[in-house]
């Protein structure tokens, strides 16, 4: 079992919290539920105040989410969907680097740079695209386990609801449970990592450490992730443009009130 650091066992005024062990869990503050829409809204003050970082980030993820529809509709299938999704999640990570690389500086008082924040990608790079396969088989598993669950579909075309009731339920449950592992182990991962340059599995431990201490706030915070995504898709990937800058801002500022720091007082 990884170990949780507990700082209140430390007897110095100020104890380091040593990142050079490996697998291990750092601990967590308790936040509130409203706490998300606080880091939103530090999100969308750092995208204000950083209008050519966000533009280009923006552009990025939005670059990605058009060619995932333009595939969509070229191809006149869904099929293509769940592969686009696995590389997007092998690249989402590094663009998202940068944005939590912007948010730090300014969090430490220093001027953003685009130069910096694309620096960022190779900080700790060996665990962070450790991670980016963890996310990709993970994905590639929920295909595999998605093709098996198709054996439940009808085979008469214009079957009754009731047919469709085993396929629907079983695929919505399995779904909802690796939508929230690949959440908990992925929601202060990047973060995590770049900061403290701790291995993948500190990172992954924490981070679901993190998800497991504060359901209701984590719960109130997947659905507005989940609904910027949402936006930024039904607008055809323009809405990305904002959304994914705001949300990454934002979870660097949810990283930051929710993973306990390297110095205890």
């Amino acid at each position: 079992m990884p170990r949780t650091v507990n700082p209140q066992g430390f007897d110095d005024k100020h104890k380091e919290v040593k990142d050079s062990e490996y697998a291990r869990t750092i601990g967590c503050n308790t936040v509130s539920i409203s706490a998300p829409f606080h880091w939103l809204a530090l999100g969308l003050h750092d995208f204000v105040r950083m209008p050519l970082i966000s533009a280009v980030y923006g552009l990025c993820f939005m670059a990605a989410a058009v060619g995932i529809v333009l595939l969509v509709q070229w191809q006149g299938t869904h099929l293509v969907v769940m592969p686009s999704l696995v590389v997007y999640m092998l690249i989402g990570p590094f663009l998202a680097l940068g944005l939590y690389d912007a948010s730090w500086e300014r969090e430490k008082g220093h001027n953003a740079s685009l130069i910096h924040s694309m620096k960022a990608i190779s900080r700790n790079s060996t665990s962070q695209w450790a991670f980016a396969v963890l996310l990709a088989v993970c994905m590639i598993f929920w295909m595999r386990i998605a093709a098996l669950l198709h054996a439940l579909y009808p085979s008469v075309q214009g079957a009754p609801l009731t047919e469709f009731m085993p396929f629907l339920v079983i695929g919505s449950l399995v779904g909802l449970v690796l939508a929230c592992v690949v959440f908990s182990i992925s929601a202060f991962s990047i973060p995590l990592m770049m900061e403290r340059r701790v291995d993948m599995m500190t990172a992954v431990f924490s981070s679901f450490n993190a998800v497991k201490s504060n359901i209701p706030a984590m719960i109130v915070w997947a659905a507005l992730i989940c609904g910027g995504i949402l936006v930024g898709f039904a607008t055809y990937g323009f809405g990305m443009l904002f959304t994914m800058p705001i949300l990454g801002y934002a979870t660097w500022h949810a990283y930051h009130e929710t993973i306990k720091k390297k110095h205890h007082p």
